[in-house]
């Protein structure tokens, strides 16, 4: 038996969803061969879901995307006057 291990988050970054959303999702674009089936998509939020058959790479791509988030936020404020 094989286990499926997945995750779904939603973020909602008000006036800077569209703009973090460009960032993760093109990284997310850029790497096919991911272990990790991920899709980002844009809603009203950012919809994330992660499906995989092995859980540390769940627990890598998850942190990955939530740093690149995170990043991308930090990024922006700090560019705020």
């Amino acid at each position: 038996m094989t286990l499926k291990f997945s995750a779904k988050i939603t973020v909602d970054a008000e006036d800077k969803t569209k703009a973090i959303f460009d960032s993760v999702n093109t990284d997310n674009e850029f790497y096919p061969e991911n272990p990790v089936k991920t899709k980002i998509k844009l809603d009203k939020n950012i919809l994330i879901s992660v499906e995989t058959d092995h859980l540390p790479h769940l627990r890598a791509n998850l942190n990955s995307t939530l740093r690149l988030i995170q990043a991308s936020d930090e990024t922006i404020e700090s560019t705020k006057a």
